[in-house]
């Protein structure tokens, strides 16, 4: 007689998605990302600016907040073990973020229906101050993070 396996509890189970996702995330490590948090529909990143971030502006470039935001709401809508990709996606900037800043993106689940989900993610500087407002519509696809 075989012993069903027990289900995972919502957080262990969020913090064993991420990990997954995580190893093979090259994009978002080779950024120096770091995952701060993670709880079922929630996902806190930090990543520093440096200098090959900067733009012809001397700010950062939109393209590594939006990366960074992305990689946010990737990590807040894979916590159930369903994988989960963008639909679409957009950003506002709010204000610009320089070499050496330290950003947050801190995102959260805001409606999560059958296979469709929708998540905001907020980037902050490190005096806290928004750099800017992302919101991502998921889609659940086909296949687990997790082997039964």
């Amino acid at each position: 007689m075989t012993t069903p396996q027990t289900p995972l509890a919502p957080q262990p189970l969020a913090e064993q998605c991420a990990q997954t996702m995580w190893e093979d995330d090259a994009a978002t490590q080779k950024l120096g990302m770091e995952i701060v948090s993670v709880s079922p529909g929630a996902a806190t990143l930090t990543m520093r600016v440096t200098r090959d971030m900067v733009n012809g502006h001397n700010t950062c470039h939109g393209g590594y907040l939006f990366t960074l935001a992305d990689s946010c709401f990737a990590f807040a809508c894979n916590t159930y073990n369903q994988r989960t990709v963008a639909q679409h996606c957009n950003i506002t900037f709010i204000a610009p973020a320089f070499a050496d800043d330290f950003l947050t993106a801190t995102g959260k689940e805001v409606s999560r229906q059958g296979r469709s989900g929708i998540y905001d993610v907020e980037i902050t500087n490190q005096d806290g101050a928004p750099v800017a407002y992302f919101r991502g519509l998921s889609r659940t696809i086909k296949g687990a993070l997790l082997e039964d």
